[in-house]
């Protein structure tokens, strides 16, 4: 019998090592990875993820969370070039919400012979990891929507730092909790809205929004079946978000 030479296989640079967890994540990130000829992009944003535990967000009795934290999630860290991200709840008491997951550096230290783009990658799936377990979490705590409490919350995890702030926001923004519940009627004229907004607002504080970029996904989905709701719900949360709070809303990851 003759035996073949064999031949050394070749090595590889360094890649991060994938936990079974994050392995079904991958096909999360698509088309991600893009084609750099003059190094790494600056990944220089402050970015949170707020997600909505509440009922109305459950994809049997409202829309689905999960599904579409998991559609826009990496676009919005890709496309924004978040160098950090932090994490907040929508609970019944959101600042005061047991659920809480460590700050996930987007732009973790290489050397110069890894695979940056990799490092990057793994480091976005560990993000999505953290916002599920922030989602699960929110769910399993009793019912109830402090949509200003959460989108506050989220907000504090980045005042310190420079560079732009950004803000997704996974929620249909249904304000329900013990002491407030945006119903129609409450916001159906702008004087019931002004009051509205200052009793909702008032006893709690404006969220500090100045210099964030605030992305709603499933913003009012429940208020666009009825096409007379919608304008006055849109009106009162614009007041809350850009007027007091003196942030910008995007919707470019609102589908």
């Amino acid at each position: 019998m003759t035996h073949r030479p064999v031949r050394p296989q070749p090595r590889r640079a360094r890649r991060p090592a994938r936990t079974l967890a994050a392995l079904p994540l991958a096909a999360l990130l698509g088309t991600a990875a893009g084609c750099a000829t003059d190094g790494p992009e600056t990944l220089d944003a402050r970015c949170a993820v707020v997600v909505d535990g509440s009922g109305s967000a459950d994809a049997k009795t409202g829309f689905d969370a999960l599904d579409k934290l998991n559609k826009t999630m990496v676009p919005f860290l890709r496309e924004r070039h978040c160098g950090s991200v932090t994490f907040a709840p929508i609970t019944s008491a959101s600042k005061a919400s047991p659920c809480r997951e460590n700050r996930v550096d987007l732009d973790p230290p290489t050397d110069a012979t890894d695979d940056v783009a990799a490092i990057r990658d793994e480091a976005k799936l560990k993000a999505v990891l953290a916002a599920r377990r922030m989602l699960t979490c929110a769910q399993q705590t009793n019912s109830g929507s402090d949509v200003l409490g959460g989108i506050a919350r989220g907000a504090e995890t980045l005042r310190s730092g420079t560079g732009k702030a950004a803000l997704l926001v996974v929620s249909d923004f249904e304000q329900a909790d013990k002491e407030f519940t945006l119903t129609a009627k409450s916001i159906a004229t702008p004087e019931a809205r002004r009051t509205a907004v200052d009793k909702l607002v008032g006893p709690r504080g404006v969220p500090q929004l100045s210099g964030m970029d605030v992305y709603p996904v499933g913003y009012g989905m429940s208020r666009r079946a009825r096409p007379s709701e919608f304008p006055p719900f849109d009106a009162f949360w614009k007041d809350i978000v850009e007027g007091r709070g003196k942030g910008h809303v995007d919707d470019e990851y609102q589908h």
